[in-house]
């Protein structure tokens, strides 16, 4: 019956135990006592439905343990749960901005609106776990190398690294070999970039299997041998207003990048070295991977330091270029992607390299608006060969002949009397008289002689 009072009532469910009925349901209100005063009218009994819930049936040792476990797998389980929690909360922000149901099929817009508050929370909380974890993991890892490195035998030679910064603190390397090219100074001496390119093959990619930076020699030599390495030597000569301690070390100065077009400051120093990088304008990998497998050591120690190929730029567009070809990769300052270009062939010219089609068609793309732009000459390369003179021929003076002696000249032979009454049957008859030939008004021509009509009879 509904119409109970509120009061203590004979638990249906389990004997001997009283339950409190509230006027409308069930509670949750249990006791062994039967203090309760005797009625004559009985609650209806206990729906299924109104049962306690079993966390509620759960000692406290037990919820203990399961929020120990629950935060265990939180903590090893961060960035999952962090996923997790992202996507659910994105669902509900959909679900309550349209009122509408998602994949998720949220009752209600209430309980969209606790599903995702939960997900925020869970979010926060696995992202607080995840970035307290990262940074010990990755100091950890940090420490471990150094002291790895400190362990190993000295070598007399500087390590080679890949921070501007310990390039800068880097021990001058000597080089051993000799700084060389494929083609002399011929290949791109006063020629222009699009008939240079129209010389370099077009192959495919190579794989980059055995690439290593020490393929390339150690990092920035002295292959010119001039005392500096080659970041100091690229340093003062694209810095303005340079400054040096000693005859190579640049400690300052003022770039105006050619990628981006910013002017920046350099500055030697941890935290600031990195803001100017030298970049290899064609990249070391790209080359590796269009013929400089087949260079010597020596050539390829020279095409990592030849100035022609080096250039001082900012160091986040330098990160952003990578190892990219002109088919990837331009510089943003458009107005410096002629020059570039221009550099780019004339590097893979002189060191015998190919182009892709994807990246020859983009350097001529680039040149459309620079036809005439020439391109630059290797310091390393060899002088052109001097031009082959051919010798004029030598013409033998022509020597006239000594004029032959003047023979004498026979008297002419007086002319016989003409006959009066010559007359001759044919050209034997004339013959035989010894008067051929006959010309014309002479005794005994006749024009049946003069079978041509010349005036001249029986030749």
């Amino acid at each position: 019956m509904t119409n109970a009072t509120p009061g203590w009532y004979p638990d249906t469910e389990t004997p001997g135990r009283l339950r409190w009925w509230d006027g409308r349901q069930w509670t949750n209100d249990f006791t062994p006592l039967p203090p309760a005063p005797t009625v004559t009218t009985a609650p209806p009994p206990a729906a299924p439905g109104e049962a306690r819930p079993w966390f509620s049936r759960v000692p406290m040792w037990g919820r203990v343990v399961a929020g120990i476990v629950l935060l265990v797998a939180l903590w090893l389980l961060a960035p999952f749960v962090a996923m997790v929690a992202l996507v659910v909360l994105v669902t509900g922000i959909v679900s309550l901005a349209r009122n509408t149901p998602t994949w998720l099929r949220f009752r209600s817009r209430s309980s969209a609106a606790i599903w995702t508050v939960a997900a925020v929370v869970a979010f926060a909380v696995a992202g607080g776990i995840t970035g307290a974890t990262s940074p010990k993991n990755a100091s950890s890892v940090a420490q471990a190398v150094p002291a790895a490195t400190a362990s190993s035998t000295p070598s007399p030679t500087p390590t080679a690294s890949a921070t501007p910064f310990a390039d800068d603190q880097a021990a001058l390397a000597a080089f051993a070999g000799q700084p060389g090219t494929v083609a002399d100074a011929s290949a791109t001496t006063d020629k222009t970039a699009l008939s240079v390119l129209d010389t370099l093959a077009v192959k495919g990619r190579a794989p980059k299997t055995g690439y290593d930076r020490a393929q390339f020699g150690q990092r920035w030599l002295d292959v010119d041998r001039n005392g500096c390495d080659t970041r100091n030597d690229i340093l003062g000569r694209d810095l303005t207003d340079a400054v040096r301690s000693g005859t190579c070390r640049v400690t300052g100065g003022t770039l105006a990048d050619p990628y981006t077009g910013r002017s920046i400051a350099f500055v030697r120093g941890q935290g600031t070295s990195e803001l100017v990088q030298i970049d290899h304008v064609v990249a070391l990998s790209d080359a590796w991977q269009k013929g400089a497998q087949q260079l010597t050591a020596d050539q390829r120690a020279s095409f990592a330091n030849d100035p022609l190929n080096l250039l001082a730029v900012d160091g986040a567009a330098n990160a952003q270029k990578s190892d990219g070809d002109a088919a990837t990769w331009l510089p943003a300052q458009k107005s410096y992607r002629c020059t570039y270009v221009a550099a780019q062939i004339a590097v893979k010219a002189t060191y015998g390299l190919w182009v892709t089609e994807a990246e020859r068609d983009a350097m001529k793309r680039v040149l459309e608006a620079c036809p005439d732009q020439l391109v630059p000459t290797s310091p390393f390369a060899a002088p052109a060969p001097a031009p082959v003179v051919e010798p004029e021929p030598v013409v033998a003076p022509v020597v006239a002949p000594e004029p032959a002696p003047a023979q004498p000249q026979p008297a002419p032979a007086e002319p016989a009397p003409p006959a009066q009454d010559a007359y001759y049957a044919n050209c034997d008859a004339v013959r035989a008289a010894g008067k051929a030939p006959l010309y014309r008004d002479q005794p005994g021509y006749r024009s049946k002689l003069d079978r041509d009509g010349d005036g001249v009879a029986c030749e």
